[in-house]
């Protein structure tokens, strides 16, 4: 019998619910599903908390990318509403300087009118290069842009620069763990995910093939099944 409780979803920097569109049909047949609102301005701590207040009382969570980052700060504030996790396409290490710099080029960018280049820079390294070419994702990775505002955009890039170091807090993390990453992730190396699932008693890790960093739309079965597994845990 798979997991009756709601689902948590948290998408990633610039994507909103069409980022798990693909899944939805399949995880709404087991129980509700909620998509977070992760476009409104703060620190992790306070998008965490946000996120928090209008979830409901217990529940399954799962993020991706930027998400993932949110849900390691919604656990450190209520573990006890959540029954399993799922980390998709993130990581539990800070930001690094370097990244803190390209950062700031890109909000000094978009708030002189250039996100939409910012977010075709951005498909680039989103997609597996195969897919480098491909209209309908590129279509879709700028209608999720179009949904989250360059205003948001630039208020992810802030908490993005500020979040902590979720390393050290692994090992607490006792619930069932998913951590799923891809081969040819350029955004999220996949050592990343590794870390994650060896920090995490019992967590269960899985790398798609052949796949770039948005994972629910490159390979989306592949991504489905493993969420339906997770439910299981």
């Amino acid at each position: 019998m798979l997991n009756s409780l709601p689902v948590v979803l948290v998408p990633g920097l610039a994507c909103s619910p069409r980022i798990y569109e693909p899944q939805i049909p399949s995880l709404w047949r087991q129980g509700p599903v909620v998509i977070a609102n992760h476009a409104r301005g703060g620190d992790m701590a306070t998008i965490a908390r946000r996120i928090l207040a209008e979830a409901p009382l217990r529940f399954s969570l799962a993020g991706h990318s930027m998400g993932g980052y949110i849900i390691f700060e919604m656990f450190r504030q209520a573990p006890e509403r959540i029954s399993r996790l799922a980390f998709l396409n993130t990581s539990a290490r800070p930001e690094m300087p370097e990244l803190t710099e390209k950062r700031r080029a890109m909000i000094n960018e978009v708030k002189q009118g250039g996100y939409r280049a910012v977010m075709d820079r951005l498909f680039a390294n989103f997609v597996h290069p195969a897919l480098a070419r491909d209209e309908h994702l590129h279509r879709i990775v700028l209608d999720m842009a179009d949904d989250v505002g360059p205003d948001a955009f630039v208020w992810q890039l802030e908490a993005i620069s500020g979040r902590i170091d979720s390393r050290p807090t692994l090992a607490t993390i006792k619930c069932p763990t998913l951590v799923l990453t891809s081969d040819t992730d350029n955004m999220m190396p996949p050592d990343a995910s590794s870390e994650i699932a060896n920090g995490i008693p019992g967590a269960k890790l899985v790398t798609i093939q052949d796949c770039g960093h948005l994972t629910q739309l490159e390979k989306p079965q592949a991504v489905t099944d493993a969420l339906l597994d997770w439910l299981e845990m």
